[in-house]
């Protein structure tokens, strides 16, 4: 009981700043309602929807501040998109820049990620993150943050395919960008706002 009371204000004390939104409101207060009249499973479904709710109102504020280009790759916003985790479990945040052109780049975040624990045991393991480097694939660090890059593609001298995954608090960032260089994918990457989105997703 203490616990759920504890979400239902965190929730709302998240929601001040967004209070004109409707859908949040109703959650809240059938959760609060429900709660009252000793109906635990719909106040427990409820907050599970309000929370869900919050989660995409976050990941919209975190699109709001990734970088409109990455050197001459542009955003495409008809691809941006939040939504919802499978059992209401945080939120994947989706964007793509340069559609169409010889470079693209996509950036995922998905909060409470399954994969977040296995990717930081391999990260923060010296033996294990050391039998992981190969040519293709090897352990750097981004604003900071540890991650794990890997070449995806068949070149290892030129532009080729790359894919980096972060571990951010409780997200996991995977960062893929196609047509390039290694050092233009870790360029890109450290033109994003990390350490804003781990502090706006924590």
């Amino acid at each position: 009981m203490k616990s759920f009371i504890i979400a239902v204000i965190f929730v709302s004390s998240a929601a001040v700043a967004t209070a004109q939104q409707q859908d949040l409101s109703k959650y809240l207060a059938t959760a609060k309602s429900s709660y009252s009249a000793n109906k635990l499973e719909d106040a427990h479904f409820a907050l599970q929807q309000a929370i869900a709710e919050v989660d995409i109102l976050t990941g919209k504020k975190v699109l709001q501040m990734l970088p409109a280009t990455l050197d001459t790759m542009s955003v495409d916003t008809k691809q941006d998109n939040v939504y919802a985790n499978s059992g209401f479990i945080g939120a994947t945040i989706h964007r793509t820049w340069g559609q169409g052109g010889t470079q693209t780049a996509e950036l995922d975040i998905i909060n409470n990620s399954p994969l977040i624990g296995t990717l930081s045991a391999f990260l923060n393991t010296p033996i294990i993150g050391g039998m992981m480097n190969s040519e293709k694939s090897k352990a750097i660090k981004i604003q900071g943050y540890k991650g794990r890059l890997n070449n995806d593609g068949e070149n290892t001298t030129g532009p080729s395919d790359y894919s980096l995954q972060i571990p951010l608090n409780t997200a996991l960032v995977t960062f893929k960008v196609t047509g390039a260089t290694q050092d233009q994918v870790i360029k890109y990457a450290n033109s994003l706002p990390l350490q804003q989105i781990a502090k706006l997703i924590q």
